[in-house]
């Protein structure tokens, strides 16, 4: 399967999802870790428009999500600043998913930077991570709390 950039623009507008998890982490410096992730979840029975994407990119994995549902996914930084973020740049989203591939972006940006790596930096994150894909849960904001230095 031979896929087109603009093919897969429009198809990560509908299906695609750019997502950063926080997760308490004692062995991190600040005890939290930053898990930026870009992800295509389908039903495993179009498992083979996952696998494309994957040889399209050259890089990320295609798994189990959840149940009859198969995902690709992208965590690697590298592969994230080096693959997705200049594909994306390059070839928008028509979306409001485009306004989320930015704050991504941005927080992208401040993993590069190390700020990641400091009390300040992570709650500048989450500040971002809380305005993409409809707002943060109850749930997220009643275990994160307000992180603070």
């Amino acid at each position: 399967m031979k896929l087109t950039s603009e093919w897969i623009v429009g198809f990560v507008d509908g299906e695609g999802c750019f997502h950063v998890s926080i997760n308490r982490h004692e062995e991190m410096t600040q005890g939290y870790q930053v898990l930026p992730e870009f992800t295509v979840v389908q039903h495993q029975r179009d498992l083979q428009v996952l696998h494309a994407l994957k040889a399209f990119f050259g890089c990320g994995v295609v798994r189990r999500n959840h149940g009859d549902r198969m995902c690709y996914r992208v965590r690697d930084l590298k592969h994230l600043t080096e693959i997705i973020l200049p594909f994306f740049e390059k070839h928008l989203l028509k979306t409001k998913k485009q306004m989320d591939f930015l704050k991504f972006r941005e927080v992208i940006q401040k993993m590069g930077r190390g700020d990641h790596l400091t009390m300040k930096g992570i709650e500048e994150i989450r500040e971002l991570k809380e305005q993409m894909n409809r707002g943060q849960t109850k749930i997220e904001s009643d275990f994160y709390g307000n992180i603070e230095d």
